[in-house]
């Protein structure tokens, strides 16, 4: 247990519509928690929500605040928006090899014109089985980064998750001749080289973005008094140092939704169900295994490039508390974080969701709410767009249980009273304790981490091999701010590769564990 002093911490989410926040004490119970307006520069929400907990603890409280864990949006926007990003030197070793299809192919024109600082494919990289396919050249990278004006540079090597060498080799000399940050793929994503090197570009590009954040945050704790660690969600449902996360600050992209689920799987005391997430924009819908959030296994597409860096199977879909109804349609636009002002149930003029559900008789616990005085046909249509949203739930839960039925539902978020109590394909749809404020809790509760994924030869030197992976997973948790003493492997996957002309396995593995004290 934390000592008495530094017992308290507190969890942060910054979703689309609302900024929340919880602390949490040393019995992991939720004492305060709040819901704020995000903010359109994010940064004023974080502290909305900061200043209202802190409130709600009082002063005295403050001194036993030990950790502040915050999931934020600000990566994933600023792809999206295409705003506050970095240029980048988009560096490839894989010549001769990999010429036919150029770095950052795919990119839709007005990101890449944002970001690209200017490619190349220089010598570099090796075979699946460690053969070089061709030495670095030192001249040819110079003669690429000579008078180039760069913010970062992105350096990817063919297969440089099983053989790194070139990728640190370069990353050696940029930053000791150029002095230039250096995102390196292996670091980064998993093999696919394009998806891979595309990643590896994003989070060259986020570097500022990166390093607003954190300063953001750390002033944010400093102007209140807090002496708190603080840290930043990953998405895969665990988190890292500031430090950590100043390297590679794609992996923030998806914290939300893998927060949600970290916290739906705590408040329900459920580690393997769906879950659905209904805020005021947007429902997403996810898969926990094991207490973990289900990963996607197809190439993930960010603001219209394809990555493959882990992220949680989610599902989106237009349905939320403010999405907006016209006759027997909804959607997708949504009032958002206007709701309060705009919609029936709060005496404003337009219909939503939420009004439907009202109509239906759904309401959050200890909230009367009502609809006033409307005609009954308005009353029947909003009936029947509930009924046509629950539909749309029902599908959207088919598709992510793959045909495995029986599963429990857990609804969380500020609109989960939209969802109905029986949905088919699920055993049960359980509304746990706080659940409207899930994805903080998650990002309060989350674990540390770090992954491996790599290719070993097969033969005598494998068990050798698989226990190597396995304690470079554990080290890059501990890199993340896990506990030395306390990280296990929680995940270890191991697949053979064919048609190689020596044997070789594919080896996935990743570690988890508390947070050092």
């Amino acid at each position: 247990m934390a000592e008495r002093g530094t017992d308290l911490r507190i969890g942060v989410d910054v979703g689309g519509t609302n900024t929340d926040a919880v602390v949490l004490g040393a019995d992991d119970r939720v004492i305060v928690k709040v819901k704020r307006p995000t903010s359109r520069d994010v940064t004023g929400g974080l502290r909305a929500a900061l200043d209202a907990v802190l409130g709600e603890l009082g002063p005295g409280a403050h001194g036993r605040v030990g950790r502040v864990m915050l999931g934020t949006t600000h990566a994933t926007n600023a792809v999206l928006e295409r705003a506050n990003l970095g240029r980048v030197a988009v560096l490839r070793l894989g010549a001769p090899a990999t010429t036919a299809v150029p770095p950052l192919s795919g990119w839709p024109a007005d990101l890449r014109g944002v970001v690209s600082a200017g490619e190349a494919v220089v010598p570099g990289g090796h075979y699946v089985d460690g053969r070089e396919i061709g030495r670095i050249d030192p001249g040819a990278i110079r003669r690429f980064l000579d008078g180039m004006e760069a913010d970062a540079v992105a350096v990817t090597a063919v297969f440089s998750p099983a053989t790194a060498d070139h990728e640190r080799a370069v990353e050696e000399l940029i930053r000791s001749e150029y002095g230039l940050p250096v995102s390196v793929s292996h670091e980064v994503g998993s093999l696919g080289l394009l998806e891979r090197e595309n990643a590896t570009v994003l989070n060259a590009a986020l570097y500022g973005v990166a390093g607003h954040v954190t300063g953001a945050l750390t002033a944010a704790l400093a102007e209140r008094g807090l002496a708190a660690t603080p840290y930043l969600a990953q998405n895969d449902g665990t988190l890292m140092t500031l430090e950590h996360a100043a390297r590679l600050p794609v992996s923030t992209i998806g914290s939300g939704p893998a927060n949600s689920l970290r916290g739906a799987a705590f408040l329900s005391g459920v580690p393997d169900a769906i879950v659905a997430d209904v805020g005021g924009t947007s429902t997403d819908l996810g898969v926990l295994t094991g207490g973990f959030p289900r990963e996607s296994s197809a190439a993930v597409e960010i603001g219209g490039v394809l990555t493959n860096f882990r992220m949680p199977d989610i599902l989106a879909i237009a349905l939320g508390g403010g999405t907006i109804v016209r006759g027997t349609r909804f959607g997708p636009d949504s009032v958002g974080y206007r709701i309060t002002r705009e919609a029936l149930v709060f005496g404003g003029g337009t219909a939503t969701l939420t009004d439907a559900a009202v109509a239906a008789g759904r309401r959050p616990p200890g909230v009367q709410w009502d609809l006033g005085d409307i005609s009954e046909d308005f009353r029947n249509t909003l009936q029947r767009v509930i009924t046509a949203a629950d539909e749309l739930a029902a599908d959207a839960v088919d598709r992510m249980a793959l045909g495995r039925a029986g599963r429990p539902l857990v609804a969380v978020g500020g609109g989960a009273f939209l969802l109905p109590q029986r949905i088919p394909g699920v055993s049960r749809v359980i509304h746990p304790e706080h659940a409207e404020v899930a994805n903080a809790v998650g990002a309060a509760i989350a674990l540390a981490s770090g992954r491996v994924d790599t290719i070993m030869p097969a033969g005598e030197s494998r068990t050798e091999a698989i226990e190597r992976v396995k304690q470079e997973a554990a080290a890059r948790a501990v890199a993340a701010g896990a506990d030395p003493d306390r990280v296990r492997i929680v995940d270890l996957l191991e697949v053979p590769l064919s048609y190689l002309a020596e044997p070789a396995v594919r080896i996935h593995a990743k570690a988890a564990g508390p947070l050092t004290r």
